[in-house]
């Protein structure tokens, strides 16, 4: 038996993607922002699409220098996650009210979190979306992944300060048959 929801929770269904930190550089300096509001759009070039809008502090940075890191935080730092989620960097400086290492990016001036499994350098491709739906496209400049943190499960939000875990990988590598070209 299905039980009907409203339809402003599609999100709770189909926001599949982790949550990530978002970093962005402005004049009054590094800011971090929670976000759950993305998508893949393509391998090559490696497109993301998000959402920020002008009720997010980063918004303005965002527009100003087109660029940002998308950080991958990791299960044990959900309580963090979610405490940057609800505060605003125009009020707290979150890289030190929260305990974070802002490591310097090779190729765009907002920092990597270095407690994060993976940050991914991105800049602002296509921001034609943005004045009506919040909508900017990002092409990932350089990913690096700590490959020494031993936890690697990621967060994903399921509405409402609830998230799901990554739990069992299953690898079904051997059937991709048709897409081998993006395997390593």
């Amino acid at each position: 038996m299905f039980k009907e929801m409203a339809p402003e929770k599609a999100y709770r269904l189909l926001e599949s993607g982790p949550v990530v930190l978002v970093t962005t550089q402005s004049e009054q300096g590094p800011n971090v922002m929670t976000m759950g509001f993305h998508m893949m759009l393509q391998h090559e070039p490696p497109l993301v699409g998000c959402v920020i809008g002008p009720w997010d502090y980063s918004h303005a940075a965002l527009i100003e220098s087109a660029e940002c890191v998308l950080s991958l935080p990791t299960i044990e730092m959900a309580e963090v996650v979610t405490k940057i989620g609800n505060c605003s960097g125009s009020e707290v400086d979150k890289f030190d009210a929260f305990g974070l290492t802002a490591r310097p990016a090779a190729t765009v001036a907002p920092p990597l979190v270095a407690e994060c499994l993976a940050n991914l350098e991105c800049r602002v491709v296509d921001r034609s979306l943005a004045s009506r739906y919040n909508f900017f496209v990002l092409e990932v400049q350089r990913i690096w992944v700590n490959e020494n943190k031993p936890e690697r499960r990621l967060i994903h939000h399921a509405g409402d300060g609830v998230f799901i875990a990554d739990g069992e990988t299953v690898d079904m590598s051997r059937y991709m048959t048709r897409w081998q070209y993006l395997m390593d």
